[in-house]
C-alpha cells in the first residue's frame, strides 16, 4: 500500500569532494554555481545561468542545465560537459566535477492540496508540513471550512495538484472524521498536473487506527503512502515523516513526469529538492550551528516566501499574491496606494503611478530606468514585505488545541488567541533575497527596506544572499554540511551591518535611548524619538555598545533596563532606528514626505 522509497544514491565520501557543481532549475532561469576546495576551504568560484528549458521547443530541463554548466565551465577554464552533452564525473585534473546536485522549482514548483479534520489544528499542521517541504499550498480542506461537500469535491477536481496530504485525529482517537475526509477526496477522482497515465499521490499522515479504513476508501484509485501521524497527540507535532514522504514523491511522481526530469534525477548524485525546501534547509542549518534565531525572505515577481527559525522551530509561508511584477497590482490593492505613497518622498500623480504598476505587470522583466521609478518600486517592496511578514507571523503560532495552565495573571491579560512564535526582540539575523533586495543599486537601500518592512527590535544583524545561492547550499547541506556552511559564511551572505531599534513609542524629539560605542565606533550621545542615526562599521569590524533606554523603551534587557552587546559591521554599518515600534509615519502627506526625505539623507539612500 505504501510507495516504495526512491532508489538510493551511492554513498558519498564528503572528504573526497574537491569540485562541486550545483544547479537551481527555476521557472525561468537555471542557475549553476561551481564550488571548489581551495587550501582546505570550500569557496564558490564561478557562476553561470541559462534559460530553463522545461517547456517547448526544447521540453527537456537538462538542456538548460547543460547550457548553464557549459557557461560555468568556460568561465572556470574547466571542461564540465563532454561532446555528448553529459556532465563529466568524477573530476580529472582540469576537467569535470566530483558531484552534481540540484534543486528545482521549474514548471511552477511543487503544488499541493492538504486536508485535515479541523482547519485550525490538523489542517494547520498539514499546511506546515507541506510548506516546510517546499510546496505551494493550493487549498486546505477541513470538516469545518464552511463549504458544502459538493463544493469541496468540485474544488478538488478543479485544482489538479501534484499531490495530496491527508491528516486528522490523534493516535487512538475517533476514526470517523478522518475517514469522512477521505470519502470527499476519493469520489472527486483528482487528476495530477503532470502525466496522465499515473495515479494521484496521496500521503496519509493521520490517526494510525484509521489507516486501513482510509486505504479501503481509496482502494486503488490513488497511489497511497501511509506515514506516521503528524499530530500523534494534541501537544506534539511530528512533521518529519510527512515532509520526507513529500520529498520522495516529488522525485518519483512529480518530477519524473515533467519533461527531461527523469534524466536530471539520474544525473544528480543526491535527491533533488524543491527550491524553497532547500532554502529552508540552509537557514535551519545556520540557526542550529550558531544557536541563533533567523528570519529569511525571498521576494520574487509573483510570490514572497518568508522563512523563520525560532528556538529550533521552523516555519515557512508563501504569499502567493505578493510580488514585484506579476503580482504587483495585488500588493497595491492589499496595501492600498496611500500606504505605498508614505515611502515616496516626492509629489506624484496617482494615475501615473497606477500606469507604472500596470506596465510592470505586462512587462515583468523591466527594471527601473529613473530615480523616481526606483523609489516607487522600493516603496512597493516595503509594503509587499510587510504584508508577507504579517501573514507569516499569523501562521507561525503555537499548536492549536493544546490545553494550557492559566495563572491569575492570565485572567487580566488582554491578549486573545494564539501567540506567534516570532519575537522580533529575539531575532538575531535577518536575511534578504530576491531581485528588488539583492540587486538594489546601494546596499543601504536593501538594509532600509528590511528595517522598514520587518521592524526588527533590539539588536539585529542584517545580511543578503549575494547571488541567490541559498537553494544550492541547502541541498549541499544534505551531502556535505561543512562545505555548505563554509560557502554560506564566506561567499553567500553579504553582511550589511547591524540595526539597533528601541521598542516603544513616544513624542517626536523626546529622549529615547542613551548610547556609548567603543572599539570600531567611538560615539557617545542620546537618540531622540523619531530620528535615524548612522555610523560606518566595515565588514569584519566590531564595536561594543552600551545602551540605556528611557523609561518605556526596551533594547533587549527589558523596559528601561541597561543593555550591553558586541555588534558587527558590514557593507552599510550600524543604523540606530529610534523611530519607534510599531513604526508610524505622519498622516499629513507633506509632513510625511519631509520626514522620509530627512531619513533618506541621514543614511545616504539616494545621493
Amino acid at each position: 500500500m505504501t510507495t516504495p522509497p526512491a532508489t538510493p544514491k551511492k554513498p558519498i565520501d564528503p572528504e573526497s569532494l574537491n569540485v562541486i557543481l550545483a544547479t537551481d532549475c527555476g521557472s525561468t532561469t537555471t542557475k549553476a554555481i561551481l564550488i571548489e576546495k581551495i587550501d582546505g576551504t570550500y569557496r564558490q568560484t564561478y557562476r553561470g545561468e541559462a534559460p530553463t528549458t522545461v517547456e517547448e521547443p526544447a521540453a527537456d530541463v537538462t538542456v538548460g542545465v547543460i547550457n548553464a554548466a557549459t557557461e560555468v565551465g568556460e568561465l572556470a577554464g574547466r571542461k564540465l560537459v563532454d561532446e555528448n552533452g553529459v556532465l563529466i564525473r568524477p573530476s580529472n585534473g582540469k576537467d569535470g566535477c566530483d558531484i552534481y546536485i540540484s534543486t528545482s522549482s521549474a514548471g511552477g514548483g511543487l503544488q499541493m492540496l492538504v486536508a485535515g479534520v479541523v482547519r485550525e489544528m490538523t489542517g494547520a499542521s498539514a499546511q506546515r508540513a507541506a510548506l516546510g517541504a517546499g510546496a505551494i499550498v493550493m487549498d486546505v480542506l477541513a470538516s469545518n471550512d464552511k463549504r458544502k461537500p459538493h463544493e469541496q469535491i468540485q474544488r478538488i477536481r478543479d485544482l489538479r495538484p501534484d499531490m495530496i496530504l491527508v491528516s486528522g485525529g490523534t493516535d487512538g482517537g475517533t476514526t470517523s472524521h478522518v475517514v469522512q475526509i477521505a470519502e470527499l477526496i476519493a469520489p472527486a477522482k483528482p487528476q495530477p498536473r503532470f502525466g496522465g497515465q499515473y495515479r494521484m499521490p496521496v500521503i496519509y499522515a493521520g490517526n494510525k487506527d484509521a489507516a486501513n479504513l482510509v486505504a479501503d476508501v481509496f482502494k486503488h484509485e490513488v497511489e497511497l503512502s501511509i506515514v506516521p501521524n503528524l499530530r500523534p497527540t494534541m501537544e506534539r507535532e511530528n512533521l518529519g515523516p510527512a515532509r520526507d514522504a513529500i520529498h520522495d514523491l516529488f522525485l518519483e511522481h512529480v518530477m519524473a513526469h515533467a519533461p527531461g526530469y527523469e534524466k536530471l534525477i539520474a544525473w544528480a548524485d543526491a535527491p533533488i529538492m524543491p527550491t524553497p525546501g532547500a532554502v529552508g534547509e540552509i537557514l535551519q542549518t545556520i540557526a542550529k550551528q550558531d544557536n541563533i534565531n533567523v528570519v529569511g525572505v525571498d521576494i520574487g515577481g509573483a510570490t514572497t516566501d518568508v522563512f523563520s527559525v525560532f528556538d529550533g522551530a521552523f516555519n515557512r509561508t508563501v504569499s502567493a499574491n505578493l510580488g514585484m511584477s506579476y503580482s504587483i497590482s495585488n500588493v497595491c490593492a492589499e496595501a492600498t496606494l496611500p500606504k505605498i505613497l508614505r515611502w515616496v518622498p516626492f509629489d506624484c500623480d496617482e494615475r501615473e503611478l497606477r500606469n507604472r504598476v500596470k506596465n510592470k505587470m505586462i512587462r515583468p522583466t523591466t527594471i527601473p530606468q529613473t530615480l523616481d521609478a526606483l523609489m516607487f518600486e522600493q516603496a512597493v517592496s516595503r509594503e509587499a514585505l510587510r504584508l508577507a511578514y504579517v501573514q507569516h507571523r499569523q501562521f507561525a503560532v503555537g499548536l492549536s488545541g493544546v490545553q494550557k495552565q492559566r495563572t491569575v495573571g492570565d485572567a487580566f491579560a488582554q491578549q486573545t488567541g494564539q501567540s506567534s512564535l516570532i519575537d522580533n526582540m529575539r531575532l538575531d539575523l535577518l536575511v534578504a533575497s530576491g531581485g528588488v533586495l539583492s540587486h538594489a543599486p546601494r546596499m543601504v537601500q536593501t538594509a532600509m527596506m528590511l528595517i522598514d518592512a520587518f521592524e526588527p527590535e533590539g539588536i539585529t544583524r542584517l545580511a543578503k544572499d549575494s547571488i541567490f545561492m541559498m537553494p544550492h547550499l541547502g541541498v549541499l547541506a544534505q551531502v556535505h554540511p561543512r562545505a555548505a556552511m563554509e560557502v554560506f559564511q564566506r561567499d553567500c551572505l553579504i553582511y550589511l551591518g547591524t540595526c539597533i531599534a528601541p521598542k516603544g513609542t513616544g513624542k517626536p524629539g523626546q529622549p529615547c535611548c542613551k548610547y556609548q560605542f567603543t572599539g570600531g565606533i567611538q560615539a557617545l550621545g542620546e537618540a531622540k524619538f523619531g530620528e535615524l542615526l548612522y555610523w560606518p562599521l566595515g565588514i569584519g569590524e566590531t564595536a561594543t555598545v552600551v545602551l540605556e533606554p528611557s523609561r518605556g523603551f526596551d533594547v533587549g534587557s527589558g523596559p528601561g533596563k541597561r543593555h550591553e552587546a558586541i555588534i558587527h559591521g558590514g557593507t552599510v554599518g550600524v543604523i540606530f532606528d529610534a523611530r519607534g515600534r510599531s513604526l508610524t509615519l505622519p498622516e499629513d502627506r507633506r509632513a510625511c514626505q519631509q520626514q522620509v526625505q530627512q531619513w533618506n539623507r541621514v543614511v545616504e539612500m539616494y545621493p
